[in-house]
């Protein structure tokens, strides 16, 4: 069955920072994204993951990506080191990828912290140990299912999500405008896109690093489909704010990201 998912649930997944925090406690987030081609999404990422309160984002990625994060954020920390999460794929094309890269991004999928996987990395997804989330949308769902041997979607998202999910052992979040959620286990959540000025470029990139962010916050061994689902969620409000503060009209995904705090206060109110 499945239930639309709410601010109740979502606040049951948020942790407000205490006196005996720190940056670490908070969650580290690792960031493997962008390209020479597209590096804004990897500013966009690493925007969204400091706006929901993650304790520290590395980010580790092409040069010109890297420079324009550190313009951007230039508390980041564009060095290896230890992380509670990963968050890759995003503005990356598994086409133009090196032997290198993939090698990495096959080490962290390997590995034993959760990754966030978007877009360019979702063809790695058949080889994994780690905790995963993946977050397609319909188009790179039908690919992503490809590489399990499942056929394209033609009928109903939902059973689609929830097969991805249990054939391939993972978290997926199938963006649109009604967001879904499946586990393996069955379990499934829904969405509900508050407006459809969502649907912009980079959007998805804001999303990606909201999920990631949570990833690395909460405790080892945490369920991840209610962090997916929360991530969405507070995407979704805070794009419904960026709208509200743009007088009702048009917003970018750094508008979304920066409508971010406001959605969490919120919740946490």
């Amino acid at each position: 069955m499945m239930g639309a998912w709410t601010a109740d649930d979502t606040a049951g997944v948020l942790s407000e920072p205490t006196g005996s925090d720190d940056k670490y406690s908070r969650g580290v987030l690792g960031v493997r994204t962008g390209s020479d081609r597209y590096p804004g999404a990897a500013v966009l990422g690493v925007e969204a993951a400091w706006r929901t309160g993650v304790g520290m984002v590395r980010y580790l990625g092409p040069r010109r990506a890297a420079d324009l994060v550190l313009h951007r954020r230039p508390e980041t920390v564009c060095a290896d080191g230890r992380v509670q999460a990963w968050l890759i794929g995003s503005g990356t094309d598994a086409a133009a990828r090196t032997s290198d890269e993939t090698a990495a991004l096959r080490e962290i999928l390997r590995g034993d912290v959760p990754v966030v996987v978007d877009a360019g990395a979702l063809d790695l997804v058949g080889d994994t140990s780690a905790p995963v989330i993946v977050t397609p949308h319909d188009r790179e769902h039908d690919r992503l299912r490809d590489v399990f041997g499942l056929a394209s979607v033609d009928g109903d998202r939902v059973d689609a999500a929830v097969e991805t999910a249990r054939v391939a052992g993972v978290v997926v979040l199938l963006k649109g405008a009604m967001t879904v959620v499946a586990d393996p286990h069955g379990a499934v959540h829904r969405i509900d896109v508050e407006t459809h000025r969502l649907a912009t470029a980079g959007s998805g990139d804001v999303l990606a690093g909201v999920v990631g962010a949570l990833a690395a916050a909460v405790s080892t061994g945490t369920p991840l489909a209610p962090v997916a689902a929360s991530g969405a969620w507070l995407h979704s409000r805070a794009a419904l704010l960026a709208v509200r503060a743009n007088g009702g009209g048009p917003v970018t995904a750094l508008d979304v990201a920066a409508s971010l705090p406001a959605a969490i206060g919120a919740v946490a109110d």
